[in-house]
């Protein structure tokens, strides 16, 4: 709390003519500051527009506004392009998973390297936490087929092995 006797040391009298005084006080008003904040911040604007890194409040809400803009520009480019990036990923995994679906395919299939990376990992992973890393949507039929079917292929070559707990790396 201010003292009285540090107001007093602080108070600046201004008399100015009743019609400048009432714009003031509408301005303050609309600024929704008081009265003596609106002529404080005024008066330093003034004394200190000659300063090359000084910028009034005005400057700053309308730099701000601009930024704003192009920040909702850039929200709403990034959301079309993590769009564009989900649609990518879930057209390779249909074309990747068709290397097991196909049962006329006949040449060399690539197993996916997230897949096994992921069951080297110490511990039983289950069906549902395998398909969740890899990022197969319940929908994405053909992908949980080639899943599985990549599942099988491992645990017929022993590489892997089922157990009540989930899927097992074997070394």
């Amino acid at each position: 709390m201010v003292k009285k006797k540090e107001l007093k040391q602080r108070a600046i009298y201004v008399y100015p003519p009743a019609e400048i005084a009432e714009r003031w006080k509408i301005l303050a008003d609309q600024a929704g500051t008081s009265i003596s904040k609106f002529v404080v911040e005024h008066t330093e604007n003034s004394l200190k527009l000659n300063s090359d890194d000084y910028r009034t409040r005005t400057n700053i809400i309308e730099e701000n506004s601009r930024l704003h803009e192009a920040l909702q520009e850039k929200e709403k480019r990034n959301h079309h392009l993590e769009l564009l990036v989900e649609k990518l990923e879930e057209d390779l995994r249909l074309y990747r998973s068709k290397l097991f679906t196909d049962e006329s395919f006949t040449g060399i299939r690539t197993y996916d390297r997230k897949l096994v990376e992921m069951l080297r990992e110490p511990g039983p992973h289950t069906s549902q936490s395998i398909l969740a890393r890899l990022g197969v949507k319940p929908a994405e039929v053909e992908a949980i087929k080639a899943v599985s079917k990549q599942l099988e292929n491992l645990e017929a070559y022993g590489l892997l092995r089922s157990t009540g707990r989930g899927w097992m790396w074997t070394e």
